[in-house]
């Protein structure tokens, strides 16, 4: 076949992409400017260059003759991947201007707003005055965020005015463009969703919703600390947000790719699109997506990375009965790790444990995905133990810190 796929980022999450590239016969240079990264020495070359660096990395996608460029799970490398792979004339999921748009909230909450999307109240900032001049327009709690990042760093609820600054102030530490949103705070039924999709030519093949997890005690509450499925949200919002995501896909000349999504309903009963990304998610969504259902998204994507035909998506192992879970592994607080505990009530049900972290490496608290130390998954017959479980996680999976050396 002798195809090549230039892949930007370079954290565990590439390695299932590359070896799945790999069994395709198609060779993959990965991308960015962390050379210690643990997806590097998967691949068959690698490229120290910024992945924000549009130009430099369309310099080395020419010099490489790549038949594809792919951003997975990698939030800052999807706008480039974009460009580069329009101006060379390269497979991409949809338009440049349309990845652009997606991949900012400010930009994709007027879009969704414009087209009468369901869209909780927002606004886009990059001047914190007029923002806290401007607060009693909201209803609190609002949530403020970074207008261009992503694994929930930077983002904070604020109740109050008391409250507004100091998350627009922690909102810009984690903001590229020095822009923020503040927006209506949506209060779940259930749980939110967070789940991978495709489409092909446009046409939303495959569409996922799970049930998302906090950990409330951690650093940051609002970053996702576990997954499990099916997902609580009813039948008909779930239908409404199926034709919303096909509606958006159209409106967006989408053409052939994975999308990370999150959704979610309210109390109220009203289903909202939250976030859209062109990309495979973090938290090994995809991994879980082929545990779960026995769709391989993840060859999916390479293959319509590297521009192989595509008509329908590839199938993994059957899954068989049974209600699945992932768990992120995190620390309560910093300190030396000390490894994993896990009660023996579960030891039966967990089906796989990835520990990233070696005993005596320091850890810090969980307060974004990049600090996130392992995931465990399990499969349970029973949907009441599994949600028991994702609600008293730490009386059956703890990770260990103590503070001295």
């Amino acid at each position: 076949m002798n195809k090549k796929l230039l892949l930007l980022g370079g954290s565990r999450y590439l390695i299932p992409v590359i070896k799945s590239a790999h069994k395709l016969g198609i060779s993959v240079v990965t991308m960015d400017n962390l050379p210690d990264q643990p997806a590097h020495s998967h691949g068959d070359g690698y490229c120290n260059v910024s992945i924000t660096d549009r130009q430099e990395v369309l310099k080395q996608a020419e010099r490489l003759r790549v038949d594809g460029v792919m951003s997975f799970a990698c939030d800052p490398g999807v706008t480039t991947a974009a460009c580069v792979a329009k101006q060379l004339g390269l497979p991409s999921p949809g338009p440049a201007a349309s990845i652009e748009l997606l991949q900012n909230k400010g930009a994709f909450r007027r879009f969704l707003a414009d087209h009468h999307f369901n869209v909780p109240q927002s606004e886009c900032y990059d001047d914190m005055d007029r923002a806290l001049k401007e607060a009693d327009r909201f209803r609190w709690p609002v949530m403020v965020k970074p207008a261009d990042s992503a694994g929930s760093k930077g983002v904070s609820m604020a109740d109050g005015r008391g409250l507004l600054k100091q998350s627009i102030q922690n909102a810009l530490r984690y903001s590229r463009s020095g822009e923020f949103v503040i927006e209506e705070y949506i209060k779940a039924w259930g749980c939110a969703s967070d789940s991978d999709c495709f489409s092909i030519n446009g046409k939303m093949v495959f569409l996922s919703f799970s049930s998302q997890w906090f950990d409330r005690d951690a650093g940051n509450p609002y970053v996702p600390a576990g997954f499990s499925w099916p997902s609580s949200i009813s039948a008909p919002s779930r239908k409404i947000l199926e034709n919303e995501i096909q509606r958006l896909a159209g409106l967006l000349g989408m053409t052939t790719g994975i999308y990370n999504i999150e959704t979610r309903e309210s109390v109220d009963g009203v289903p909202y699109l939250m976030e859209v990304s062109p990309r495979g998610g973090g938290n090994r969504l995809a991994e879980m997506i082929r545990y779960v259902t026995g769709v391989d998204l993840i060859e999916a994507s390479v293959r319509a990375a590297a521009g192989l035909e595509l008509t329908q998506l590839p199938e993994g192992p059957p899954p068989g009965p049974g209600y699945w879970a992932e768990i992120i592994l995190h620390a309560d607080k910093a300190g030396y790790f000390d490894g994993i505990w896990i009660s023996g009530e579960i030891e039966s049900d967990v089906v796989e444990l990835d520990i990233w972290a070696e005993k005596g490496d320091w850890v810090e608290e969980f307060t974004g995905a990049d600090r996130t130390l392992g995931t465990v998954i399990l499969k349970s017959d029973s949907p009441d133990q599994l949600e028991h479980i994702m609600r008293h996680t730490k009386q059956y999976i703890r990770v260990l810190v103590r503070q001295g050396g």
